[in-house]
C-alpha cells in the first residue's frame, strides 16, 4: 500500500509483519510437534512396574469396558498406555500415571475395575494405588 506515495512518505507493506507473526507462529508450532515429553523419573517408573506386577501376579480380574481381562492382559494393557502417555505428557509420579493412563478407558470413559477373589470389585486407582503404597512400605 502506498501511503501518500510521491509526498516523501515511504510504502509500507503491510502483510511483511503479518508474514513475520505467522511464521513465528508456524516455527512455534512445528517446534511443539517435534518436542518429546521428559521421561518418567526412574523411581516412579519403577513403582509403576512393581505395581503392575503385583496386579499380574494377583490372580485379579480387570475390567475394562464391561469386559473381565486376566492380570497379565490388564498388564500389557496398561504397559501400552504408560507407553503412550510418556510420549505424550510428563509423568512426574506413579500417582499421575494412575490418574492419567490407569484409572479408566480413554475410548469410553468408563472406570476400570479390579476384582480379586469372592470380594467385590474396586476402582482400578484404589487397588492401584494401594499397591504403590504397599511397594514403598516394603522398602
Amino acid at each position: 500500500m502506498n501511503l501518500l506515495c510521491g509526498f516523501g512518505v515511504r510504502r509500507h507493506n503491510a502483510t511483511t509483519p503479518m508474514l513475520k507473526h505467522f511464521s513465528i507462529l508456524l516455527t512455534m508450532l512445528l517446534a511443539s510437534l517435534v518436542a518429546t515429553a521428559e521421561p518418567m523419573p526412574p523411581v516412579a517408573r519403577a513403582e509403576v512396574a512393581n505395581a503392575l506386577t503385583r496386579l499380574e501376579a494377583s490372580g485379579c480380574k480387570f475390567n475394562r469396558n464391561g469386559k473381565w481381562y486376566t492380570g497379565t492382559q490388564a498388564r500389557e494393557h496398561l504397559q501400552k498406555k504408560l507407553d503412550y502417555a510418556e510420549k505424550k505428557t510428563s509423568l512426574k509420579t506413579a500417582e499421575e500415571f494412575i490418574a492419567v493412563a490407569a484409572s479408566k478407558s480413554s475410548t469410553t470413559g468408563e472406570p476400570y475395575q479390579v476384582k480379586c477373589t469372592d470380594k467385590p470389585p474396586v476402582f482400578s486407582s484404589v487397588w492401584l494405588q494401594q499397591q504403590v503404597q504397599a511397594g514403598r512400605a516394603s522398602k
